[in-house]
């Protein structure tokens, strides 16, 4: 199965969601965070980071839930048309 090639929004998406997570890091470490929620640290980075756009669902839960983040603001915020603003998390 080849899956298709990523879309501008899907890679957009991608980094405003690592944009968020940096944001609702705060003062924590990338480690710290890995070692909350279970992801790795290597994983962690590339979302953060936007390399890895489109993170499974249980891996940005898990990020979410050690990050005090609900998932429903989350994707409510990942929805929202980018005009520039700074993202909230």
């Amino acid at each position: 199965m080849v899956r298709p090639p990523l879309s501008a929004e899907d890679r957009e998406r991608g980094r405003r969601l690592g944009a968020l997570l940096r944001e609702a890091r705060g003062r924590r470490t990338p480690a710290e965070v890995s070692a909350a929620s279970g992801v790795s640290l290597e994983a962690l980075r590339k979302i953060e980071s936007g390399r890895v756009p489109t993170p499974a669902f249980f891996t940005v839960a898990a990020l979410a839930a050690a990050l005090d983040l609900p998932l429903d603001g989350l994707v409510q915020d990942l929805a929202a048309p980018t005009d520039g603003a700074a993202l909230t998390a």
